[in-house]
């Protein structure tokens, strides 16, 4: 009876575990496939926004473009999106979650492809959009490759459990780490006098593996309450919303001051790559998501990531620069005011009695200009001639 017994229960502790594992894997279905469709509908909201912006360009119609309807659908389905992609952290490992932010530069590069029209000169369509299906390639065959190799592990993110990974020694070392490398990049972007790129991407990214643990947290919490075990009552909870609310804040701007000194193509390359590691480093450090997984699905999983890597930048690489206003100005005269011309295009500044232009106006002290005060010598053939 004895060995019967312990049959009994070993076998019974195999199929516990055995459903354990069904269960993870089931719950890494579902958070894989809401990050994919919350990406899906970012990327669908960017193109509809940025749709809704090129039309209101081409027409004489002068409202503001919030007061677009398209605008406003755009913005909508980015709200859904992000928190399809903030649930999808309860159920599966920011291993996971993170990397899939390449779906939206995929389905990106297909939108504007198709709807915004966004097409080239025959001349430019290999050396462009051929790169840009190969990058997608790469991306779809990362996206798959690390997906299918991914740590599977699963834990119930209660209160005592996060609390419990945050007083653990590995994730503080980490965290002591990370607080004295922002605070070198910090003095270096102060030094820098905020224009170095990477120092800046850097922050972003130091502070964008914080926001992808408290998020995960946070998103676990709430789906225990809603299950039926309140969580929110915990001090701990609070805490990691505040701090994902402020690293995001401060991670918007950052990249808005990023986006204002460099092409945003290139900003997009490197933060999603130096994001996505940072994360995934992260989340290995803090919820211990690749303890259990053997060194062929680490190696693979690595692989899938630098293959996505490799595809996002050939897609982002091939994005069109945007030709800034770069004014000039001539010796060319009307009427005593300097002719200011853009790409060959004559830009004619307005005239308030001032002679030089971007200068303040003052209306009590206003120089007269040559035409002014030698009405009768100076004609303005002559001051063309001059």
């Amino acid at each position: 009876w004895e060995s019967r017994y312990l049959t009994l229960s070993s076998s019974r502790g195999g199929l516990s575990l055995h459903f354990l594992c069904v269960f993870a894997q089931q719950e890494n279905l579902i958070g894989t496939l809401l990050a994919i469709f919350g990406n899906l509908l970012v990327s669908i909201a960017a193109s509809i926004q940025k749709y809704s912006h090129v039309m209101l360009a081409g027409t004489k119609d002068s409202r503001p473009i919030y007061r677009s309807k398209a605008w406003w659908l755009g913005f909508l389905l980015t709200l859904l999106g992000e928190a399809t992609v903030f649930v999808s952290y309860a159920f599966a490992p920011v291993a996971l979650v993170a990397p899939l932010s390449a779906v939206s530069v995929v389905a990106s590069s297909i939108l504007g492809f198709i709807f915004l029209r966004e097409k080239s000169k025959p001349k430019e369509f290999l050396g462009r959009y051929i790169l840009v299906f190969l990058g997608c390639a790469f991306t779809v065959a990362g996206i798959y490759l690390f997906v299918t190799f991914g740590p599977n592990s699963h834990e119930q993110l209660n209160a005592e459990n996060i609390i419990k990974h945050v007083i653990g020694w590995p994730y503080l070392l980490y965290l002591l780490l990370e607080i004295i490398a922002f605070c070198l990049l910090l003095y270096f972007y102060k030094q820098h006098n905020k224009n170095s790129f990477f120092v800046i991407i850097l922050l972003v990214a130091l502070l964008g593996s914080v926001t992808v643990i408290t998020a995960k947290a946070v998103s676990g919490m709430l789906v225990v309450s809603i299950q039926g075990s309140l969580q929110i009552s915990y001090p701990i909870f609070y805490i990691m919303l505040v701090c994902m609310v402020a690293t995001v804040i401060f991670q918007a701007t950052f990249l808005s001051q990023a986006s204002c000194l460099y092409d945003s193509s290139l900003i997009a390359c490197v933060n999603y790559i130096l994001s996505t590691a940072f994360a995934i480093i992260s989340g290995a450090i803090f919820y211990l998501e690749f303890n259990h997984e053997d060194v062929l699905h680490i190696c693979m999983f690595v692989l899938g990531c630098a293959v996505c890597f490799l595809g996002v930048f050939m897609i982002t690489k091939t994005k069109k620069k945007a030709m800034g206003f770069e004014p000039y100005v001539t010796m060319d005269m009307m009427q005593g005011i300097p002719t200011i011309h853009s790409k060959g295009w004559v830009v004619q500044p307005d005239y308030n009695g001032s002679f030089s232009y971007g200068t303040l106006v003052n209306s009590d002290n206003v120089a007269p200009t040559l035409a002014e005060a030698y009405p009768a010598a100076y004609a303005a053939s002559d001051l063309k001639k001059d």
